[in-house]
């Protein structure tokens, strides 16, 4: 009896330790500073933009984005989204997130951001076909291809990429 205690014991405390080595691993990622570079680490839940996450409220968002100077970046309010454009080339969204029902519930970053983030999505933004965002991050749970580009959907972790050719775009939602 005495060591079936001490085995359940040892048990529980093995599980416990993957348990707490698994929550370290799905840290927390700003995509402007963290360097990530092992892809089964990354989490949409746990993915920033600026400090703005899935799930902030529209005040943190509005705050964060277009309240706070952001260095180099222009912000603009558009409907649900807000747009992140650098000040030096303003031709188009390079992030933003989208706010519905006062949450945020999508954060998105295009190729015109990689010289922002760091880790594993600057080589996505980056990326010159399908087949290298594939070496990067693994087989996507689904996806279509086609002449036009890609789709490469990551919903486990909750994020997909759209490749169209020189256009390369990541938006994080919650999983799926």
């Amino acid at each position: 009896m005495m060591h079936r205690k001490r085995m359940f014991t040892a048990l529980m405390a093995t599980m416990g330790s993957l348990c707490l080595a698994a929550m370290v691993n799905a840290g927390p990622y700003e995509l402007s500073k963290d360097d990530l570079t092992d892809p089964k680490g990354i989490a949409s839940q746990e993915v920033s933009l600026f400090g703005i996450k899935l799930g902030d409220d529209e005040g943190k968002a509005l705050d964060g984005l277009v309240n706070e100077k952001i260095p180099g970046i222009k912000a603009e309010q558009e409907a649900t989204f807000i747009f992140l454009l650098d000040q030096r080339k303003p031709t188009g969204p390079m992030a933003g997130v989208r706010v519905q029902d006062g949450k945020v519930d999508l954060i998105f970053i295009n190729n015109r951001f990689a010289y922002k983030t760091r880790g594993i999505f600057r080589n996505v933004l980056n990326s010159e076909s399908p087949d290298d965002v594939r070496k990067l991050l693994g087989k996507e749970d689904y996806g279509d291809e086609n002449v036009m580009g890609a789709i490469l959907a990551y919903d486990k972790q909750g994020f997909q990429v759209n490749y169209l050719g020189k256009d390369v775009n990541v938006e994080f939602s919650l999983p799926h």
